[in-house]
């Protein structure tokens, strides 16, 4: 008898025992974590869309875009030519074919209304070429979309819907966001609409990965696929932290690595995109290199923190303020910075007509440099470029020049690489460039610009010992 008492004595000490209450507390803790993603979902699955875009395109494979459900170029951009059995299998194929219609799917959410329409944000790849984009809701309501403004060199687009009172997501601050916290993410991976997946903040500030121009992306691992661009990261209170754009992979296949951008670069675009229809990114004029630990103790510094600036352009915010070539900045308006794609983000991020204090290193001293930041030129900076691959350097011819060579205007080739597209074409140190694409041309910024404008080739006028004469430099 008494051993009939003592059995359910001691499962009573096995349940009121430490290790059960743990047991129990694990498995009350991961139920209220499952009810946290699912009240995610519902709170925000009524603003998330699945978009379906009907755009025209030249094929040149053979079988590439029939094979992809989602087209060839969106598989490419997630895994990239190694994907198995491309190789064999799309072979490329240079037969020219006729342009025809494609169909290319992604996500987006609603962030604001005015008035009866509503406003969609997504990724530029999503729509980029677009003839026509249809929406649709979780609730199975459709709407044509158009195009309210886009930005290529951040992935992000705006689309217009005619409809009113539609619920928009809230913005979450993810400059707050810590490595380890939960994210969730919801969109239509391989068309599967409305799908939720979780992870964590795998790392932030993620730059110069060569997905976009300006990059500042938070790493997750929070299951992300194609189809899923555009949609929204969320915290577990349903708040926008980031938008899905990209993943890394090797294999063809998710491998824990997915790529956002973050709320408040996107929130700033995108209603720079609703109220203009552009983006305008700062402006300081310089380029930077980074700071080695070879170059640091040459530059007799202690550490090799910060960029080290390289060049300052002419007439720029950064030449007003009397920053030089060899200076090493180590801070933007007191935020440390680290690489030349930091210092590239937060001066594009700086408003134009603001001021902000550079901290930098010059010769052992700390100096606190204000400057004022100049709106960017977008296409003088995508000339400047362009002038960089045609292989030239060049500068304003002075009065002196000018009436030497009889030109009322002209910009003076100081350098032009060997090999490139400009020394191919017989242009070299001391030869006068006095048009492109028939525009004079008397500065750097007009050149650039000139370029900035030019469709995959230039007309230049120019001027050397053998005279006037014609020439054209092609780079697509």
């Amino acid at each position: 008898m008494r051993k009939l008492l003592q059995l359910p004595l001691l499962l009573l000490a096995l349940a009121l025992s430490p290790a059960a209450h743990a047991r129990d507390d694990g498995i009350e803790s991961l139920r209220q974590t499952g009810k946290a993603f699912a009240a995610v979902a519902r709170q925000v699955s009524p603003s998330v869309v699945f978009i379906q875009v009907e755009e025209r395109r030249q094929a040149s494979r053979e079988n590439g875009d029939e094979a992809f459900p989602f087209g060839d170029d969106l598989f490419r951009r997630f895994f990239g030519d190694d994907f198995p059995g491309m190789s064999r299998r799309f072979a490329p194929n240079t037969t020219p074919r006729q342009p025809r219609k494609t169909i290319g799917q992604g996500s987006g959410f609603v962030f604001a209304g005015s008035g009866e329409v509503s406003y969609i944000l997504t990724n530029n790849h999503v729509v980029d070429n677009a003839e026509k984009i249809r929406v649709k809701f979780q609730d199975g309501r459709e709407f044509d979309a158009r195009i309210k403004g886009t930005d290529p060199k951040s992935d992000v687009a705006v689309l217009e819907i005619a409809a009113r009172g539609l619920p928009a997501l809230k913005w979450g601050d993810s400059t707050r966001l810590e490595v380890g916290e939960w994210v969730v993410a919801l969109g239509n991976p391989f068309g599967l609409s409305h799908t939720l997946t979780a992870g964590v903040v795998s790392a932030k500030g993620r730059t110069s990965l060569g997905i976009n121009d300006y990059e500042d992306f938070i790493q997750t691992d929070a299951a992300i696929n194609p189809g899923n661009s555009g949609g929204p990261l969320l915290n577990l209170d349903g708040e926008v932290v980031g938008m899905n754009t990209a993943i890394f992979s090797r294999s063809g296949g998710y491998m824990g690595v997915g790529f956002a951008i973050p709320s408040h670069l996107a929130r700033a675009m995108a209603e720079q995109l609703v109220t203009g229809g552009k983006v305008q990114r700062g402006y300081i004029g310089l380029a930077v290199q980074p700071l080695t630990p070879d170059i640091a103790e040459a530059l007799g510094q202690k550490e090799s923190r910060g960029v080290l600036v390289n060049q300052v352009n002419e007439n720029s915010p950064a030449e007003r303020a009397g920053i030089r070539p060899g200076d090493v900045l180590v801070s933007l308006d007191g935020a440390p910075l680290h690489d030349g794609g930091q210092y590239r983000n937060r001066a594009a991020q700086a408003k134009p007509g603001s001021t902000i204090v550079v901290g930098l290193l010059r010769e052992g001293r700390r100096l606190d440099v204000p400057v004022k930041i100049a709106r960017l030129d977008e296409e003088a900076l995508q000339g400047a470029e362009t002038a960089r691959m045609v292989g030239v350097a060049v500068r304003g011819v002075t009065p002196e020049e000018a009436r030497r060579y009889r030109v009322a205007k002209a910009v003076l080739v100081l350098s032009a690489e060997p090999g490139s597209l400009a020394a191919m074409a017989g242009i070299g140190p001391g030869t006068l460039i006095l048009e492109a694409n028939r525009k004079p041309v008397g500065s750097p910024g007009e050149f650039a610009a000139a370029l900035g404008e030019a469709n995959g080739g230039v007309l230049l006028r120019i001027l050397d010992n053998g005279g006037s004469r014609y020439v054209t430099l092609r780079w697509r």
